[in-house]
């Protein structure tokens, strides 16, 4: 019971990893708030938890709504007087080239991966610092480490992701603020299929890739793992991830792999 007692809102609960980390987190001792735009979607993983569904409180956010974050975090704070952990899952993805992406769609992704996380962190960050501390665990993604075709705006981003967050942690090492950075390759879920194609439709298919992905349950594992020991960033996946490495080390060769994937 390694969350015992704490309080853990999650930002994406209604599916996929986030809707993992609901069940996880109840599993550990602790009682999750359980946020998406989608309120049956957050209900029915209310229900999933069973006897346990009162340690699950459902509370409808939108990342593009970025507006309502203080009222929200005045609720659970007068509900359940501190937060200990606020875990970034929301987000959407891209499968589009640069210049068949309009603006638009731009702004879409950038809102709901960038501006809504740096929104509702600044909405959370005093109640944390008023608490004596807390901690801040964020979902990237490898192509926050480098470029990938058809990902341009997912790309970037997941990079300023790293950058705020690498920032936050930075200016308040003193003030036992911690956060993690998630950096999954390929994992089971539903990404690929709800992403964007360049004129904001939903692109509906599923990679092949992500069928020889992780589980979503092991990636909750390795997840879980990090937050409670506080790690500053976690690669969770499998073969994909040494992309990060080879471009790091090797970049030569990792742009030799990469004019090698079709980007139409």
């Amino acid at each position: 019971m390694r969350f015992a007692q704490k309080i853990i809102w999650i930002a994406g609960a209604s599916s996929g990893i986030g809707e993992s980390l609901v069940y996880a987190f109840i599993k550990e001792g602790a009682t999750v708030i359980a946020s998406a735009p989608f309120v049956d979607q957050l209900n029915k993983v209310k229900e999933n938890c069973g006897d346990k569904k009162e340690f699950c409180e459902v509370l409808p956010l939108d990342m593009q709504q970025s507006e309502n974050f203080p009222d929200l975090v005045e609720w659970v704070v007068s509900k359940y007087k501190r937060i200990d952990l606020l875990i970034f899952v929301a987000g959407i993805s891209q499968r589009a080239i640069v210049q068949e992406t309009s603006m638009e769609t731009v702004r879409k992704i950038m809102e709901i991966n960038f501006f809504g996380a740096v929104a509702l962190t600044n909405a959370v960050l005093p109640v944390m610092l008023k608490q004596g501390g807390g901690q801040i665990a964020a979902t990237s993604s490898i192509v926050g480490k480098f470029g990938f075709p058809l990902r341009s705006m997912y790309s970037a981003s997941k990079h300023a992701l790293h950058g705020f967050f690498e920032s936050l942690q930075a200016e308040n090492l003193k003030n036992n603020i911690q956060v993690t950075l998630i950096i999954p390759g390929r994992v089971q879920t539903e990404i690929s299929s709800n992403a964007l194609t360049g004129d904001g439709k939903v692109w509906g298919k599923k990679d092949p890739g992500l069928e020889d992905g992780i589980s979503k349950e092991k990636a909750v594992k390795i997840i879980l793992n990090a937050i409670y020991r506080k790690k500053k960033e976690v690669l969770v996946g499998g073969r994909e991830l040494g992309m990060v490495y080879i471009k790091r080390f090797c970049p030569r060769l990792f742009w030799k792999m990469v004019s090698r994937i079709k980007s139409t």
